[in-house]
């Protein structure tokens, strides 16, 4: 059975050793764009503590590790909108940043089909030390960032950006894109009249909280840092096989480019913002 590195995590001591980075990394903190970014899977790093949970370099490589792609788009999104950009830099093995701290994969034993041995029987103690060294210094970052823009009185949108895989447990997604709302849908609404739009002449096709339904329930990021405050947001999913390498995510951090600045455009001319 695998055991984690060194003495277990929690009973006081801490996950995060001096070597391991930073879980927050934030892209243009002072960027002008009314839209603020989100990643909250970016990254698969590791505490140096906990090795790789046991998982050999393939399960590493794979969507169950992090969002494929998600990052260079967000950061390409960052740049073209002058808008500023969290990212959380773990696995989502480790932690899931977009889930509530009780959900049952928050910290998960099962990915897909894959045993996470690092993850079995962890205590109370072990769970509470990895968010509160990972999950509430990403989210209270994001926390601080915008109530500097809401003393500041500036206008925030707030957009998550994700992948997701191409098949799931053997099922194969038609859609290239998925837009996640829950109760505050005027964001989704005109963004997704626009993909379709768009889909039109690229042959897209467009899911309506499809893969995932966001919800309250389980969500985490959006509900609390977009629903929550009042403002328009929205989560997106690109399925991950079109933003692998550089030209897919090149080419979809321009095209969402163009899909957020008319979105927006829309919510301001109905007077929705």
């Amino acid at each position: 059975m695998y055991a984690v590195p060194t003495a277990e995590a929690g009973g006081g001591e801490c996950l995060l050793g001096a070597g391991d980075p930073d879980p927050v990394e934030v892209v243009r903190p002072s960027g002008a764009s009314p839209f603020f970014l989100t990643c909250e899977h970016a990254g698969r790093e590791f505490p140096a503590r906990l090795g790789t949970l046991g998982l050999t370099g393939p399960d590493l490589d794979r969507h169950i590790a992090w969002d494929i792609g998600a990052a260079a788009v967000a950061r390409g999104l960052s740049e073209r909108l002058d808008a500023t950009l969290v990212l959380q830099r773990y696995s989502r093995l480790v932690v899931d940043c977009n889930r509530v701290p009780d959900a049952d994969d928050f910290v998960t034993e099962l990915s897909e089909d894959t045993l996470i041995p690092g993850n079995r029987g962890l205590s109370d103690a072990e769970i509470d030390t990895r968010a509160a060294e990972i999950f509430h210094p990403y989210h209270d970052r994001i926390h601080d960032l915008l109530e500097a823009r809401v003393a500041a009185d500036r206008l925030t949108v707030v957009v998550s950006v994700h992948t997701c895989t191409p098949v799931y447990h053997g099922v194969h997604r038609p859609w290239h894109i998925g837009v996640m709302y829950e109760h505050d849908d005027r964001l989704a609404r005109a963004m997704l009249a626009v993909l379709r739009e768009e889909g039109e002449e690229a042959g897209l096709v467009v899911g309506d909280n499809e893969p995932y339904f966001m919800t309250s329930d389980t969500d985490y990021s959006m509900p609390r840092h977009g629903q929550g405050r009042g403002v328009p947001h929205v989560g997106f999913e690109i399925r991950q096989d079109l933003v692998e390498s550089a030209p897919g995510q090149h080419e979809w951090a321009e095209r969402m480019e163009r899909v957020l600045r008319e979105s927006l455009g829309r919510l301001k001319r109905a007077g929705e913002v």
